[in-house]
């Protein structure tokens, strides 16, 4: 199978391309730099494996959740590549929760088949949702809502690990008591997914490819950030 895949959900971007057992990937910094250094590293990577948009058996790409220009980004570029591919024809696109390829990570690193993945979806919550894996069918099975919340919200059945980004910003208000994994969701993660989604019909055509946008807005307002403030303890003044 010949696939592309490449995530830019979080502040790491990351893309790889597979071209039967052949797999090649690129790690680099996310954010703004995202949209300047994507397309030139998917044209490097895919000529590296020997392959071209027309012999691409889809595109995959994280959609969600995440921040919101990074989702935008991997939707655009994921739409404009499979529109264009084949001289016009297209090719299928596979959106996937990036959730799922955080539990996924977490899998290959560390093992775990419970896991309740969480990002860090800044404003002071966390998105999370509890994974578990299917060894039979070769998947993920998760929450269907994807929760968002202050990380004092985040439950964690006994057992289960949290893995994902969002123990660093948040320590001790995020399950306390929970083992906690370092994991993002690569896209390598997302090629591991890939065959068992695929063969489940969750591909679409481009123009169907749409990001998972959790939460509607981008920032909170003045009023809401001076009542988070107000309802934080105060810090006590040295003697």
């Amino acid at each position: 199978m010949n696939l592309l895949a490449f995530d830019t959900s979080t502040d790491t971007l990351s893309i790889a391309v597979r071209h039967g057992d052949l797999v090649r990937e690129h790690t680099g910094p996310g954010g703004a730099q995202a949209s300047a250094t994507l397309l030139p590293t998917i044209h490097r990577l895919l000529a590296e494996a020997g392959l071209s948009f027309a012999t691409l058996d889809a595109i995959v790409f994280g959609r969600g959740p995440g921040s919101f220009t990074g989702l935008r980004t991997a939707c655009a570029v994921a739409q404009g590549l499979a529109f264009g591919a084949r001289n016009g024809a297209g090719v299928p696109v596979l959106p996937v929760d990036t959730l799922l390829a955080v539990a996924e990570e977490a899998r290959l690193q560390h093992g775990c088949t419970q896991v309740v993945a969480v990002l860090d979806a800044r404003m002071d919550e966390v998105y999370s949702a509890r994974c578990t894996w299917l060894p039979a069918e070769g998947r993920w099975q998760a929450d269907a809502d994807f929760g968002l919340g202050a990380p004092e919200t985040v439950e964690v059945p006994d057992g289960w690990s949290v893995a994902g980004n969002a123990q660093a910003p948040y320590g001790e208000r995020l399950a306390p008591q929970a083992v906690h994994l370092r994991a993002l969701p690569t896209a390598t993660a997302l090629l591991r997914l890939a065959p068992a989604l695929l063969a489940a019909g969750n591909a679409v055509p481009a123009s169907d490819a749409l990001p998972r946008y959790i939460r509607d807005k981008v920032a909170k307002t003045t009023a809401e950030r001076e009542a988070l403030r107000a309802a934080q303890p105060a810090t006590p003044t040295p003697p």
